[in-house]
């Protein structure tokens, strides 16, 4: 990411997480467990682990199956996080009283339904910033309330593209039918990597010696390796891709979808808050979109932030836009040579897309100097990232580069 929404605006400057206690991210539930059911919510406080990891130590603890727990979203293994999983027909006693390393339980209630992926209303964030810039904090305070005013870019941002930037540009392969591309993207630039036997194993790959980069692989480069095992068996490249986890395909595609709405946002970003004539407008109170008309007799919806335009994450099924904005969604899909039908891609990796806002109120807002550090509080709708908010704050790498926030 590299524009601002607040360009006039200088940034803090300073550094992210020495600690997970400098990243604090507390899930906001959609709902109230009813008290009965089958199934018990267990709200949960863990440090230096990922949603994942908490589910394999629930699931073992408690004998269950790991696809019985359900979540609302995942969370950052770099953090002090908190949020809520369900568990089949357990009582709270069975759980209140667990001891799991580096989970503490912090209340078990029974409900009638499984928890659901995007089951959340957001996120309530508290973010120290080290050693930023002489007078942070007015800075802070400046960029804040442009963002509470106009609404925070709703990026993906980098984070979204793995360890080394170019899970988009997958996606992007395996969409054109580039397989040997995406198979090249896969392996790696050697100029990006910076484990010495990977980056051994991609140089290898590059000067056309694939058996050498098989060798030098280091054991946890799992995808790359069964590539490379695949092509030393025959196997063509669009084989050797569509070979691999369904899961991992439909990550790349994703940072695809993503990345293409994130320039969507850059092209709009001078005004983010107006509403253009053919417009796609989303309701924030329930996500229903309906075309825009007439922009006059609808921005004072969009200035109040009960509505806000939308962008595509482009996909066989997704509704473009008509007008101006419409010609914009269009014209990058050309750009890009793909199309919406494109998307509609075999073996369970078909995208339908959807609509997602352009921005997202910043609301609960709080700075603060602590020391030589700058302490932020604020809270973001689901599927919005931290490191949106950050971007404009701080406006250095590190807003992007040492935070990895996954908050949907």
């Amino acid at each position: 990411m590299s524009n601002y929404l607040t360009a006039r605006l200088p940034g803090t400057g300073g550094t992210l997480r020495q600690e997970p206690e400098d990243f604090c991210v507390e899930e906001i539930p959609l709902y109230t467990p009813c008290g009965e059911g089958e199934h018990l919510y267990v709200t949960v406080e863990k440090r230096g682990l990922t949603t994942f990891d908490l589910l394999r130590q629930l699931a073992r603890a408690l004998r269950c199956p790991e696809r019985e727990i359900g979540y609302a979203g995942l969370k950052d293994s770099r953090a002090v996080t908190r949020q809520t999983v369900s568990v089949p027909l357990r009582r709270p006693a069975d759980v209140l009283g667990l001891e799991l390393p580096g989970v503490r339980i912090l209340e078990a209630r029974l409900h009638r339904n499984k928890l659901r992926l995007g089951h959340l209303a957001g996120n309530r964030f508290r973010i120290r910033i080290h050693r930023p810039d002489p007078g942070a904090l007015a800075r802070a305070e400046a960029i804040l309330d442009v963002l509470q005013a106009l609404g925070v870019p709703n990026r993906f941002g980098d984070q979204r593209y793995g360890v080394l930037g170019n899970s988009h540009r997958i996606g992007r392969a395996i969409l054109g039918g580039d397989y040997a591309g995406a198979i090249r993207e896969i392996i790696g630039d050697p100029a990006e990597i910076r484990h010495p036997e990977w980056q051994a194993a991609a140089i290898a790959f590059r000067d056309g010696k694939p058996e050498e980069a098989l060798a030098r692989l280091p054991r946890h480069c799992h995808p790359e390796r069964q590539l490379l095992e695949a092509l030393r068996s025959g196997r063509p490249p669009r084989e050797a891709v569509f070979a691999l986890p369904r899961k991992l395909l439909r990550l790349y595609l994703s940072a695809c979808q993503s990345s293409l709405f994130d320039r969507l946002v850059d092209m709009r970003l001078n005004s983010l808050e107006r509403l253009w004539p053919g417009d796609l407008a989303m309701k924030h109170v329930n996500g229903a979109c309906f075309e825009v008309v007439d922009p006059a007799a609808e921005q004072p919806r969009a200035d109040t932030f009960e509505i806000s335009p939308t962008a595509p994450l482009y996909g066989c099924k997704v509704r473009l836009a008509g007008g101006q904005a419409g010609l914009l969604e269009r014209s990058l899909l050309d750009k890009e040579r793909l199309t919406l039908e494109g998307f509609r891609l075999p073996g369970g990796l078909a995208m339908e897309g959807e609509r997602r806002p352009l921005r997202v109120p910043l609301l609960e807002v709080t700075a603060a100097a602590e020391g030589d550090d700058l302490l932020l509080g604020f809270r973001l709708p689901k599927g919005s990232y931290a490191t949106a908010v950050l971007h404009e704050v701080m406006k250095t790498s590190a807003a992007s580069s040492e935070l990895a926030d996954v908050t949907d």
